[in-house]
Formats: C-alpha cells, structure tokens, sequence
C-alpha cells in the first residue's frame, strides 16, 4: 500500500466517479476536484475539506499542467475517454502517478474495508471490480466488531509486552495465546476492560 499522508491528489472531474475517487483519497491525502459541476456528494466532502475547483475554460494541455504541478497522484474520471487519456499522458510527463478507469495507470485502487485499526485491501488487479465487490461482503461478514476491539486490546498491551518482555519469540508466543483464548473473545461483547484484563494476565502469567 502506498503512503499517501500529505501527497496531493488531483481528480478531474465531478460526477459519481470522481465523488467516490475522492471519497476514499481525501482520507489520506490533501484532495482537489477539478470540473465544470460537482454532485451534491461532493460538496458535502468540500465540507469535510475536500478542495472542489469550478473550471469552465477549455482544459489545453498548459491549463492540465497547471493543476497537476507537484501533484503525487492524477485521476481522470470525466466523461471524455479523449481528455482522459491526454491528462493521463500529461501527469506521466509530469512524473505524478496515474488512476483511470480508462487504462494508462499506475496504481490501481483495491476495495477497502476498515474496521479501527485493521486496514484489509482486496484487488483483483482490474481482473473483475466485481469480484473484488463480492469478496469485500464476504470479508464484512467475518471480520465482526471484536476483531476491531481485539486490534485495540494487542495495541494497548503493545509498550508494556515490549517493556516486560526482551525476547520477540517470547513475546510472540504471548500474543498468540491471548488471540487464541476463547475468554478473551467471549468478554469483548460484554466488557472490553474484562477482556483487557484477561489479556493481560496473559502477560504476567507469561512472563514468569
């Protein structure tokens, strides 16, 4: 996955597609939409700091330059397979990073599903958008609220494993047993500060 924290993304283009580009860039990177209308969707997520540029001069290669100046990553996402493909041609020339749905890219989005501090990316390599929409249900499925809790309970634990423990092996092992105890998973709907505390009986009981 690529880091994206304060690298800036440029899409053009303001209907559905680029509302659900930007969407999922601006929760890592500084964002802006470049076109001549915006969907209402939006201009809720110019209210969440999405950056929206209303242009209705004829975007020439100097105007797309322009925007594009210092850009990491360029999405074209306008109705014109044409003026997608010579943005795309521009950004490259520009040695920025490319998403189309329309070819010519560099970086191909996965779905994303995103529970507290577990991250799952799911991408068929542009195989079948459809595929990767049926494995993501699948995936919600399973991945239930206590997994998001178990994720905040290792982290938790993380500074004083690491303070308590010197050996990895050993520190390992710990870990594995809180994730596999059964009492641990069982308390995480009910309480997670029991469930933390069973965790962490883990450790001292491990460590002696």
């Amino acid at each position: 996955m690529v880091e994206m924290k304060n690298r800036k993304v440029v899409i053009f283009g303001g209907g559905q597609v680029g509302e659900r580009k930007a969407s999922l860039f601006s929760r890592y990177a500084p964002t802006t939409v470049i076109s001549r209308s915006f969907t209402p969707g939006l201009y809720e997520l110019e209210k969440q700091g999405v950056n929206l540029i209303n242009t209705t001069v004829t975007l020439s290669d100097e105007v797309i330059l322009g925007h594009i100046k210092d850009v990491f990553l360029v999405i074209p996402t306008t109705s014109d397979q044409e003026l997608n493909r010579r943005i795309a041609e521009l950004a490259h020339q520009s040695s920025s990073l490319v998403n189309s749905v329309d070819g010519l890219e560099d970086i191909a989005v996965p779905s994303i599903i995103e529970k507290g501090d577990i991250t799952i990316a799911i991408s068929t390599k542009g195989a079948s958008p459809a595929l990767s929409k049926y494995m993501r249900q699948k995936i919600e499925e399973i991945i239930r609220p206590e997994f998001e809790d178990m994720a905040r309970i290792l982290k938790d634990i993380r500074p004083k494993l690491i303070q308590q423990v010197p050996k990895q092996e050993d520190r390992s092992r710990i870990l594995w047993t809180i994730l596999e105890d059964s009492d641990v998973w069982e308390a995480l709907p009910e309480s997670y500060d029991k469930a933390l505390k069973i965790a962490l009986n883990h450790l001292i009981n491990g460590n002696n």
